[in-house]
């Protein structure tokens, strides 16, 4: 069964199990040089033009995949030399152009970027075009054509452009971290820095592998885990976490029993509210809607607070989070989420954490994994937590009517928001997801799909606690 969608992502993989396999094994100083051949034998390329660009490529994959660059803020980076293969885009006439008379395209255009050949086919000067697609929506055969690049398609924020290289160029101001370049670059140009080597120096010196070790690790797995690793029983990649080194394993879902009976209070309080569970999102109001930020809910994210429980009732405790966002990695490095998340993996890195220990997940014995309520655990897909504030409500007994408005990605985000800013919003909270279907549809997922959804809801009917308020009485 294959365990990932594209083979971008196997790629990506390859190189964090060979980075962890060394990092295990304390040889990762002396041996990282020797990733890129290893993974790239002898002289025929498999993907590029030749095999020592393709070596080049890995090495800074590689580098990547040790933290990457340290001087840029964002865990989202090009690698530029893999970013060659696009075509450069924006407004292009087609074959369609029937070289009219009309030449409506000419007039419309404000800064003479359109000229004809003499048999009337129009041509775009790039170094003229202003790229406002004026162009397009008057030509009456459609023949001219916008031909954006997958990562821009993929930014809803228009957080990426071009460089004077023609490499893609991130937007720090504007980027909100969501990832979804990431999955949808064809080459893998762009990608999300890893901590995979933070998580296994945390492993390596915890109470679990060392006899001395001075704490113990617990592991807060998001919800989504529960459509991932499909050739294995949940129970089994629990054993595979203990395994690694873990002491624990608790599900974020737990965490997000605890913020959804808060934001019920929060809501029925101040009488409208924002959500603050997806770290993308939240980003994207401080950017793009500073003026509302006083509407995001005062919680913060499940996995913070759960963390922060944890640390609290085990001192000296060590927590990492494993899930299906890259934006959560930006998260774990916020002054009020770092005291409690000392590093945050994707599912992607789990992946290549167990098959750098050589584990066969499939043949393990099946661990426990039942901490939260049903209404937790659905909150890995859109409309989970509108679900679980209006059961909160239920449960404490606030007699509030929650008028939600379930924001399914960035752009419904945008749309609300607007409708907000505007004073015209029909509801009065707003449940704002980054990816499309929610954190089934993160950009650290395996898998990515509809079926996610199915198995997130499967997962949730198998909670033992039915009820949100009895999840949480098992903390006590």
């Amino acid at each position: 069964m294959r365990k990932f969608d594209t083979k971008v992502q196997h790629l990506k993989y390859k190189v964090l199990r060979e980075v962890a396999r060394l990092a295990w094994e304390d040889k990762l100083l002396e041996n990282i040089l020797d990733v890129p051949a290893k993974l790239v034998p002898g002289k025929q390329p498999t993907m590029r033009c030749c095999v020592y660009k393709e070596r080049a490529i890995l090495a800074e994959r590689v580098k990547i995949a040790m933290g990457g660059d340290q001087n840029n803020p964002n865990v989202i980076e090009v690698i530029d030399i893999a970013c060659d293969e696009c075509p450069v885009g924006g407004y292009e006439v087609t074959n369609a152009c029937r070289g009219c008379l009309a030449h409506r395209c000419e007039d419309v255009c404000k800064f003479g970027a359109l000229s004809f050949d003499r048999d009337h086919v129009a041509h775009i000067d790039k170094s003229k075009c202003k790229e406002c697609g004026a162009c397009a929506k008057v030509c009456p055969y459609a023949a001219i054509v916008s031909r954006k690049r997958p990562c821009q398609n993929a930014c809803k924020v228009k957080a990426i452009s071009m460089n004077e290289d023609k490499a893609a160029k991130i937007d720090n101001a504007k980027c909100i971290q969501c990832g979804a370049c990431v999955y949808q670059c064809p080459f893998g140009a762009i990608t999300d820095k890893s901590y995979i080597v933070n998580a296994i120096d945390i492993l390596k010196k915890s109470e679990k592998n060392t006899k001395s070790g001075p704490y113990r690790v617990y592991a807060v797995v998001a919800p989504s885990i529960s459509s991932q690793f499909s050739y294995a029983k949940l129970g089994q990649v629990v054993t595979g976490l203990k395994m690694l080194g873990f002491h624990d394993v608790i599900e974020a879902a737990l965490g997000a029993d605890m913020v959804a009976m808060e934001e019920a209070r929060e809501l029925s309080e101040k009488g409208l509210l924002t959500s603050s569970c997806c770290p993308a999102f939240v980003q994207y109001i401080k950017s793009q809607f500073p003026q509302l930020v006083e509407h995001i809910s005062h919680n913060m994210s499940p996995m913070a607070v759960l963390a922060k429980y944890i640390k609290e009732h085990t001192p000296g405790a060590k927590v990492i989070f494993i899930g299906p966002c890259t934006a959560k990695k930006a998260e774990a490095q916020l002054e009020s989420v770092k005291p409690w998340v000392d590093c945050v993996l994707t599912f992607e890195e789990l992946q290549a954490l167990f098959d750098s220990r050589d584990f066969e997940l499939s043949t393990f014995p099946e661990g426990v994994l039942d901490n939260a309520s049903y209404f937790g655990r659905i909150f890995a897909r859109s409309g989970g937590l509108t679900d679980a504030a209006a059961q909160a409500m239920k449960e404490q007994n606030i007699d509030f009517e929650i008028k939600p408005v379930v924001c399914d990605g960035i752009e419904a985000c945008r749309m609300a928001l607007l409708k907000l800013n505007k004073g015209v919003l029909d509801g009065n909270f707003i449940e704002g997801m980054a990816c499309v279907g929610g954190c089934i549809n993160g950009a650290g997922c395996l898998t990515h799909g509809e079926k996610n959804k199915a198995e997130v809801d499967k997962y949730g009917r198998e909670a033992l606690e039915k009820n949100i308020s009895d999840a949480i009485s098992l903390l006590k």
